[in-house]
């Protein structure tokens, strides 16, 4: 089969004829129709500290995807031949305390698809059936492959109470914008992005967030009084990994706030801890899904009319995939989908 493969230690992919992965008795084999393509992708392409220090080379990477299922294991019995699916990247050990808990996504020991385990950038993908979430049949296919980047919006956006509060999203990438649509969805009275990227700006001001706003040109503080608030945001979303954003992000948050942090930081950095004290503010890590209400949070989403459509800006054939991941590269996008093979 074809497959992105990370082939070497090095910066670059390579589209390659490799093995079609085997098939245990509790796996399913699917065939791949379309994937997203993430942040975590472009770290792997162009080998960066994380990637070196996390990613086995060969490998063939991505966990964002969509696709059918062409075979199954002798032990699978709730899944189908032609089954629209997805899959939950983390692989869980089912044997540490959190997981023999029911804690899943707390999982001590979790590999991850397509960053040390065989990825989704090929024609086929074997992953084992309890990871494997079966769709709607007349779902989108590309909103169905990015239901992995659309689950942590999901998680990040729903982790605490948002109706009828005031909601501030730091960084406007794919995955800030889908948890402004969920927020907005959920009932939240304001909702404010900030992000340096003026393509990614447009797009939240498109979708219907309250204000959009650069951050190399206004503080959160400005934010707070062009919304002529008294205090400060119930509800912060951190998405960017940047120091300054989660910064700013607890100056302005209002006594008592709650922060979900799903951007992750490439560097150490200081926070005000005694600003964060004394004001009983909350900073819970976000990390992937939980297992497997947040895809049964995302399906009831998606059922009762919320649309992540417009996130979606840029459609490429996987042979194409350096175009793609230029686009990324450059941030002149949203969300960024590759197409496989058609139904």
């Amino acid at each position: 089969m074809k497959a992105l493969v990370k082939a070497e230690a090095e910066p670059g992919l390579r589209l390659e004829d490799v093995p079609v992965p085997p098939l245990g008795r509790d796996d399913v084999l699917i065939r791949v129709l379309r994937t997203g393509v993430c942040g975590t992708d472009l770290h792997i392409y162009d080998w960066d500290g994380w990637a070196r220090a996390n990613v086995p080379v060969p490998l063939v990477i991505g966990h964002e995807f969509v696709g059918e299922v062409v075979d199954i294991g002798s032990d699978v019995q709730e899944l189908q031949h032609g089954d629209l699916v997805s899959g939950e990247g983390h692989l869980v050990c089912g044997r540490c305390r959190n997981c023999m808990a029911g804690r899943r996504v707390q999982c001590a020991h979790t590999k991850a698809v397509g960053v040390n385990h065989p990825g989704a950038f090929a024609e086929y993908i074997a992953l084992p059936a309890t990871n494997v979430w079966r769709h709607e049949p007349a779902i989108d296919l590309d909103v169905a492959a990015i239901f992995d980047p659309f689950g942590n919006a999901v998680h990040s956006a729903l982790t605490f109470p948002v109706l009828g509060e005031d909601v501030l999203i730091t960084g406007a990438g794919p995955i800030g914008l889908m948890a402004a649509i969920v927020a907005r969805h959920a009932g939240a009275r304001y909702i404010a992005i900030s992000d340096v990227s003026e393509y990614r700006l447009n797009l939240a001001r498109r979708i219907g967030v309250t204000l959009a706003v650069n951050a190399a040109d206004f503080s959160l503080s400005d934010v707070i009084g062009e919304l002529a608030m008294r205090e400060g945001f119930d509800v912060g979303l951190e998405m960017s990994g940047k120091p300054a954003a989660l910064q700013g992000m607890v100056a302005a948050m209002a006594h008592g706030g709650k922060i979900a942090m799903l951007g992750l930081p490439s560097e150490n950095f200081e926070i005000d801890w005694s600003h964060l004290v004394t004001n009983m503010i909350t900073i819970k890590g976000i990390y992937g899904r939980q297992m497997f209400e947040t895809w049964y949070e995302m399906s009831v989403l998606i059922h009762s009319g919320l649309d992540i459509s417009p996130v979606i800006t840029h459609r490429f054939d996987a042979a194409d995939f350096a175009q793609a991941f230029d686009t990324v590269r450059h941030a002149q996008c949203g969300k960024v989908v590759l197409t496989w093979a058609h139904r």
